[in-house]
């Protein structure tokens, strides 16, 4: 046997004992006592029945409802953290264009704030505009490679994101591009990246579990990563207003899954936003988080506002959004979102919206759907903007 081959074999033989101890290794330690189970302490019923919500719409002393709007606003935006600096103006260019049946799409960049330039799509219908546009949210999905491009068929992009966006809209959107469907029925349609997805991910590739790393060092920084989130779809939002063939005062939004929080979420804290549709996200944290049902919040820091479980559930945050017309629809087979935390949700909001004299203007639905949102909803999300919009 030569030199080399002989030194080659002593490496693998060395190698070999240290992978099986290795193996060895990588079995979790226990202790006979312990305080955290399935990802939640033990003691999370207790911390539940202290969750009283004083700030919520009928708990909160203040019985104005444009006051208590303004207050409640005011809470969601400190427990928001420091907000990112905004851009002296967004200057806005087209990166690449192409015409498709009945509309234009176009690849831009924009300064979304005044740290982050980024990448989105806009398709602009044929016609004499201005035209009622859409800001539509991409999901989570744990699937953080493509944002934009779960939404909108890709515009000017390589094989392997084209590949993974159309894998995509086929699992969860029937194979159906949400963003194409509104925009061959005359909206302008407008999306982008949240951070953390797409072309705002990571330089190293995408990891799922370094986005919670990320998010506890932005908050080390003064700074919520969820938070930024919002703050990225306000700062969209009012970018889509100012462009000339939009009509700002016909302006919606709309999302399912991570999508559907931020649809409700950028509802409840934009002007810009006139009517609003929530797919597949609304639920109580007294469903959300139970050890004996084996339920939690599967997001992570995608959704986690520091303190605002003290003052307000997620219903009476999407309450903000009363008097807009809303449209919540949410699964009955959806394994994320139980039926009675669902159910519980939306007789919050109904009643917030009765309480205004607004009750026609929100829709909650159960559909008998998983996790998802297909040709049906994407159509009935359609006669919503055509009736309110």
């Amino acid at each position: 046997m030569k030199t080399g081959n002989k030194i080659i074999v002593m490496i693998l033989a060395a190698l070999l004992p240290m992978g099986t101890s290795a193996q060895k290794k990588s079995k979790l330690q226990k202790r006979d006592r312990y305080e955290f189970s399935f990802d939640l302490p033990t003691y999370v019923e207790q911390l539940k029945t202290e969750l009283t919500y004083p700030m919520a719409w009928g708990n909160s002393k203040t019985h104005n409802f444009s006051k208590w709007k303004r207050q409640a606003k005011a809470k969601v935006l400190e427990c928001m953290m420091a907000s990112p600096r905004q851009a002296d103006s967004y200057s806005m260019n087209i990166i690449s264009q192409e015409q498709r049946e009945g509309y234009k799409a176009m690849k831009i960049e924009f300064n979304v704030n005044a740290y982050s330039r980024i990448r989105a799509y806009i398709l602009v219908p044929e016609g004499d505009g201005p035209f009622p546009a859409i800001n539509l949210l991409h999901d989570h999905g744990g699937h953080l490679f493509i944002g934009k491009e779960k939404m909108i068929r890709p515009i000017d992009e390589n094989a392997e994101v084209t590949d993974d966006a159309r894998m995509w809209s086929e699992r969860l959107y029937d194979g159906q591009y949400m963003g194409d469907y509104l925009a061959s029925k005359g909206y302008v349609v407008f999306s982008a990246d949240a951070p953390m997805w797409g072309e705002r991910g990571r330089e190293e590739g995408v990891d799922r579990s370094k986005y919670d790393i990320i998010a506890g060092n932005m908050m080390m920084l003064g700074r919520d990563l969820s938070a930024f989130m919002t703050y990225d779809d306000l700062s969209g939002t009012h970018f889509l207003s100012t462009l000339p063939y939009v009509d700002s005062s016909r302006i919606g939004c709309a999302g399912c899954s991570m999508g559907g929080y931020r649809a409700w979420m950028l509802s409840a804290l934009s002007d810009d936003i006139k009517v609003g549709a929530s797919i597949c996200w609304m639920t109580t944290t007294m469903v959300q988080m139970s050890v004996k049902d084996k339920k939690k919040e599967y997001g992570g820091f995608a959704n986690c506002i520091p303190g605002l479980r003290q003052y307000l559930d997620y219903p009476h945050i999407a309450s903000l959004a009363c008097p807009k017309p809303m449209l919540f629809i949410n699964g009955t087979q959806d394994h994320l979102f139980p039926v009675d935390g669902t159910r519980e949700a939306f007789s919050i909001m109904q009643e917030t919206w009765k309480s205004q004299n607004a009750a026609d203007k929100i829709s909650t639905e159960l559909w008998d759907i998983p996790h998802s949102c297909g040709k049906s909803v994407q159509q009935r999300v359609l006669e919503f903007f055509q009736q309110h919009l």
